[in-house]
């Protein structure tokens, strides 16, 4: 048993019981303490490390440390810190709880060793995320909690339906690499593929992101989509489909967040196309694909937190965080619109900037392994990324016409989560050796050639180019106010329409059928029912001769069926 308590997640997940108990400045040391006392556990843990624990004849493994999991688990603790101290404002209990305990059972999951120890702490991020969408407390958030927790549910059902059929199956519920060739590949794969927002099972991520409160969108941005990633780079590494799903991603969320006017939103369209890139290097399966993923999902940690610590602040400060009512703000947060522009020039791999060091390596992997095609769609998806993270993102908060805001510069802990992580995707840039040794296979990569500064300068300038032509000649997407549906039409206004029209529909035959049909039925009753009535042919008496023949034919029915 104590092998099962050496889990870093269970820190946080047991310690967060003693947040209430707390107030002022011991809640704030004790928040921090938390992260800091798991990543040192983490970092005391060696390699091939086990957790064992037999429960109803299952042999869960609690504990599987190796150089995959630790890189995910290491970026997750350091991501924890950091929205711990962008938190330290809050006098909320409920936040702080619920995002400690959503933080330890992402990191329980990434150790996790079979599939049901998977499952558990599966369900217990879906829960415990989706209070910090509901702390917002208001009416969209509350549906949009509501709506994630029934999506991420599913995910778990599928996951937990996957482990019982390869138990069922190959009499094991290890969690290892998984093939497609019987239901519990498919089970698990679309578990996965929930929680990682593959194309049409999305909307979830931009549907309920923006409804979380400022701090609780950093938290969300950091652990979902990522285990999600980190249990396909495990499971389903090398698997062709995920190719393509990976490219798709990349691609669709490009065309919703240029015209979208939540930046919020925008970021979390952003985010899809991020963990695009990532499964695009699960699905070529190479080590150094495998390690590109591993790599810029640790460098998309840091720097999407900062865009979303920074949209924070702005929401934290002004109240409101759509395009087309902000603008001129670098005058009274020029520190926040600094570490923006940083997180920006990150996400859009900029050379010397962390993203530069991490997605190249996955498109250097994609045409190593001859995908010429998909090389291509990613460098398209790359500009796309430079338009609407890079440039409008800072342009449309912090400058762009002046939207005649002022107000205080974020709190001082928000200021000092964003300057760490502005130093750690300045740092990751412009040394990347230390990450690319904890990744899981020992690649020789060098990401500063002649080649992949040139194509990579070029594709910011072309895409900074063809954004300021667009703006100035009129022709860009005005912001406006709006609400932009993609898929989630589907269940936010086809299916509750179809729903409507059908209640209507039976509404209207209850109403023009009803009256016939049952005064149908009536006299139907009645003539079926008449000969039993008092005065009805059966209910009247019987004469003797009636019944003594009555009974003959019983008897003589009775000796027949006898008779051998």
């Amino acid at each position: 048993m104590s092998d099962v308590l050496l889990n870093p997640g269970l820190v946080l997940i047991v310690g967060a019981a003693g947040l209430p108990l707390l107030r002022g400045r011991a809640q704030q040391l004790y928040l921090l303490a938390l992260p800091l006392l798991a990543l040192a556990l983490l970092v005391r843990l060696s390699f091939g490390e086990r957790g064992r624990l037999s429960l109803f004849g299952l042999e869960l493994v609690t504990i599987r440390l190796d150089a995959l999991s630790f890189v995910f688990a290491l970026a997750f603790l350091i991501a924890a810190v950091l929205a711990v101290i962008y938190s330290w404002h809050l006098r909320d209990a409920t936040q702080h709880v619920s995002a400690v305990i959503y933080a330890g059972a992402a990191t329980a999951a990434l150790l996790a060793g079979d599939l049901i120890t998977l499952f558990v702490f599966w369900e217990l991020t879906a829960v415990a995320s989706a209070v910090l969408i509901w702390a917002r407390r208001s009416q969209a958030s509350y549906r949009a909690g509501l709506r994630y927790l029934l999506i991420q549910a599913l995910s778990g059902v599928l996951l937990l339906g996957g482990a019982v059929l390869q138990h069922s199956v190959e009499g094991h519920i290890r969690f290892e690499l998984m093939a497609l060739d019987n239901p519990a590949g498919w089970f698990v794969l679309l578990a996965f593929g929930i929680k990682g927002a593959f194309p049409f099972l999305h909307n979830w991520l931009q549907d309920s992101y923006p409804e979380a409160t400022p701090t609780g969108t950093v938290w969300l941005s950091v652990y979902t989509t990522k285990l999600a990633v980190y249990a396909l780079a495990r499971g389903f590494a090398g698997t062709e489909l995920l190719v393509w799903v990976g490219v798709a991603m990349t691609l669709f969320p490009v065309f919703y967040a240029v015209i979208e006017n939540d930046l919020r939103r925008v970021l979390s369209y952003s985010l899809n196309n991020q963990i695009g890139f990532m499964i695009a290097g699960v699905g070529v399966g190479t080590e150094l694909a495998i390690n590109g993923a591993a790599a810029h999902a640790f460098a998309h940690i840091i720097y999407k937190a900062l865009l979303f610590m920074a949209m924070g602040a702005v929401l934290h400060r002004v109240g409101t965080i759509k395009a087309s009512e902000l603008g001129g703000l670098h005058k009274s947060m020029p520190w926040t619109a600094r570490f923006c522009i940083v997180g920006s020039a990150s996400i859009s791999a900029v050379p010397l900037l962390s993203g530069f060091v991490t997605k190249s390596m996955i498109l250097a992997a994609v045409a190593e392994d001859g995908r010429w095609v998909a090389f291509a769609l990613l460098l398209i998806a790359s500009a796309g990324v430079v338009d609407h993270s890079g440039i409008k993102i800072p342009f449309f908060s912090f400058f762009a016409h002046d939207s005649g805001l002022r107000c205080r510069e974020a709190p001082a802990g928000m200021l000092l989560a964003m300057g760490l992580a502005a130093a750690l995707c300045i740092g990751i840039g412009l040394y990347p050796q230390p990450l690319y040794d904890l990744l899981p296979y020992a690649v020789e990569y060098v990401p500063y050639t002649a080649s992949h500064v040139i194509t990579q300068a070029q594709l910011v300038l072309f895409a900074a180019a063809a954004f300021s032509f667009l703006y100035r000649r009129g022709l860009y997407p005005p912001e406006i106010r709006s609400v932009n549906l993609d898929a989630d039409v589907v269940y936010r206004r086809a299916l509750p329409y179809g729903w409507h029209t059908a209640s209507r529909a039976v509404e209207r035959l209850r109403l023009t059928a009803g009256p016939p049909l049952r005064r149908r039925a009536a006299s139907t009753w009645v003539a079926t029912t008449g000969p039993l009535r008092p005065n009805g042919r059966l209910g009247t008496a019987w004469s003797t001769h009636l019944m003594v023949w009555c009974i003959v034919l019983l008897l003589g029915a009775l000796i027949l069926l006898t008779v051998r």
